[in-house]
């Protein structure tokens, strides 16, 4: 009886599959990859933070494993670039595991770029610097793509999102233009998205004095003075001084209020209105004022 060799079966799964789906099956095949031999995407926009959705990750890992395993493309010196995966990385090293199971595809510059951006921009919660550099990366690879192919002009901004119009992909792009302290002022919610995209626009000495007096008058800009120090840069106009002139304007929403539950008050003006509610107050404010300088000057006796 003739034994089958192990080149025959691989012949005969190779004529049953083919050629192309038995390597497309390989190429989906996880294998265990030491995490010393992974290293992170050049210029990857994502930011791995160790906060309470990486303590969640590591305690899903700890119990069930890691449930999907990254991407990698092997480098020319024997190891691995990462193109999907970051986090879950960070949480098997956070963990003290020695590997991770990886997918292994060889892909162009170009090609791993898009599948790192797809892969993640899927997140719940996403940074607007993340999603910035991250269409700015996919554009790149896009107009690069088209270049290569011969193909003329570029790729429209419409091509880069599922979710957001051609517009709003541009919008995102102007962001990277910020300086990176006033980037992380966007991530942190301080300054809001269309105010950002109009400081975009002034070169990084105008946005260092706009960021200066943020600190002197502890506030941010408003989307008025932002579109006013657009403007005046597009006209030539903006200097120093015309920031320091629009960022010490006093906001609404930065006047100091006392507000009280009119019900309290109430209590002591049951039947005054609105109006004759704020005179109460002021005048037992000025009652109570004259009050402790009275005490004061008995205790001076």
């Amino acid at each position: 009886m003739t034994i089958p060799t192990k080149d025959k079966n691989e012949n005969d799964l190779k004529i049953l599959l083919g050629e192309n789906n038995l390597q497309a099956n390989e190429a989906q095949t996880p294998h265990a990859i030491a995490l010393a031999k992974l290293h992170p995407f050049h210029e990857h926009p994502y930011k791995v933070e160790d906060n309470d959705e990486m303590a969640e990750l590591c305690e899903s890992i700890c119990t069930h494993g890691v449930l999907s395993p990254i991407l990698v493309r092997p480098t020319e010196d024997g190891e691995y670039e990462i193109v999907s995966g970051h986090r879950r990385v960070f949480a098997c090293r956070r963990l003290g595991l020695k590997d991770v199971p990886a997918i292994v595809q060889p892909m162009t510059q170009e090609e791993a770029v898009l599948k790192m951006v797809d892969s993640n921009l899927h997140r719940e919660h996403i940074l607007p610097s993340e999603k910035a550099y991250a269409y700015k990366l996919k554009m790149e690879a896009l107009s690069h793509q088209g270049i290569a192919c011969g193909q003329v002009g570029h790729k429209s901004r419409d091509d880069i999102s599922d979710t957001d119009s051609g517009r709003q992909v541009q919008r995102y792009i102007r962001l990277t233009y910020l300086i990176p302290e006033l980037l992380e002022k966007m991530d942190k919610e301080e300054i809001a998205f269309s105010v950002g995209v109009e400081l975009s626009y002034l070169d990084e000495y105008s946005q260092r004095d706009v960021l200066e007096q943020c600190e002197i008058n502890d506030c941010t800009p408003s989307y008025s003075q932002a579109w006013r120090m657009h403007k005046a840069d597009r006209e030539g106009l903006l200097t120093k001084d015309v920031i320091q002139f629009l960022m010490s304007e006093e906001k609404p929403n930065q006047r100091e209020t006392v507000k009280i539950p009119t019900e309290k008050l109430r209590e002591f003006a049951p039947d005054a209105n609105p109006r004759q509610l704020e005179d109460f107050v002021l005048k037992a404010c000025e009652h109570y004022r004259k009050y402790l300088i009275r005490q004061r000057g008995r205790e001076e006796r």
